[in-house]
């Protein structure tokens, strides 16, 4: 099967019976997607597809052919982190690390639908995602923070 991660196309071979995120870990070799519950219900597997965040332990791996998938490793460009890396890393955002990929690319489909969220749509967007580490007031301030930092990354380019 053939689709695009992380804005390259892929070639992989697996059993029909597997989902996304057991292809993207055990396949393709992309662990930054993490097995979390299993069922749908914590968000650490969390990752865009076709822009929009899914959760990866629920999608059948042969539903993405010709597809694009965006994880947490395609988030940075250029050698450069994406703001939301750098916000999460400098308000402390990221404690275990473990909910932290499938939260970056759901705040990640946010700011790209709605690129001045206010802090209940945050909380809206983010809801599917379970933290143990935070209390979540980092996490909605760094998405914040990176709501900044994206402004100026754009005034820095035009």
């Amino acid at each position: 099967m053939r689709f695009t991660l992380n804005g390259e196309e892929v070639d992989v071979w697996f059993a029909p019976y597997k989902t996304l995120l057991e292809v993207l870990r055990e396949d393709l070799l992309h662990t930054g997607t993490k097995h979390g519950c299993e069922l749908g219900e914590c968000g650490a597997c969390a990752v865009l597809l076709d822009g929009k965040p899914v959760l990866s332990c629920l999608v059948l791996a042969l539903e993405c052919a010709g597809r694009s998938v965006l994880t947490v490793e395609g988030l940075g460009a250029e050698g450069r982190l994406h703001p939301l890396q750098d916000a999460f890393a400098d308000l402390g955002a990221a404690q275990c690390g473990y909910c932290t990929p499938g939260i970056l690319v759901t705040a990640k489909a946010l700011l790209d639908r709605n690129p001045h969220p206010d802090r209940d749509q945050i909380r809206e967007a983010l809801s599917g995602n379970l933290c143990r580490c935070t209390g979540y007031l980092q996490i909605f301030e760094a998405v914040e923070a990176a709501i900044v930092k994206i402004s100026e990354r754009e005034k820095e380019t035009h």
